[in-house]
């Protein structure tokens, strides 16, 4: 899709472009989330009526949690988006997130990199979606790995969920 890395959330852009789905699903590449959790997400969509599911990974049968500082982080995250959107979520950064296609396909999303998460999360609560979730398994990577999200990642991600909350509801449609 691009001869170069130009980030996360050109990638998803670029993707969301070329699939053809009715459920579009987001995972990182890089082994923490389980596809077989997909069944989970997918039992929300077409059991619940859900248009937007999001895997869990902070819940009581998991114990394994990356960083501390990306614990806080997350939950400053998840807490932020909770109260600026009238959410009831526990795991907004989770990169395991799926959306009936015409909801995604309807975002205009602007992100290039690690921002994809808060503005999918903001627009779609905007726009009057309830997010649903269900518990995930995670295996959190390192840095040695090849963790690549850094504290700028989260002040970033603060102003994107800040920005969209007072954005005029037109810009967030295609």
């Amino acid at each position: 899709f691009h001869p170069a890395n130009r980030g996360k959330g050109a990638a998803i852009r670029a993707a969301l472009e070329a699939a053809t789905g009715d459920l579009i699903v987001i995972q990182d590449g890089d082994l923490e989330y389980d596809p077989n959790d997909y069944l989970k997400l997918i039992r929300l969509i077409e059991q619940q009526g859900a248009s937007v599911a999001y895997g869990n990974r902070w819940h009581p049968g998991n114990k394994r949690i990356s960083y501390r500082r990306y614990l806080l982080g997350g939950r400053l995250l998840t807490t932020l988006a909770n109260v600026l959107y009238d959410a009831d979520i526990h795991d907004e950064p989770t990169c395991y997130k799926m959306f009936r296609a015409e909801v995604i396909k309807g975002l205009k999303l602007t992100c290039e990199r690690f921002e994809f998460c808060p503005e999918v999360t903001a627009k779609v609560r905007r726009l009057g979606y309830r997010i649903h979730e269900a518990p995930i398994s995670y295996a959190p990577r390192g840095f040695a790995e090849g963790k690549k999200i850094r504290w700028h990642d989260g002040l970033e991600a603060i102003w994107v969920l800040c920005k969209c909350r007072f954005a005029n509801l037109k810009s967030l449609r295609r």
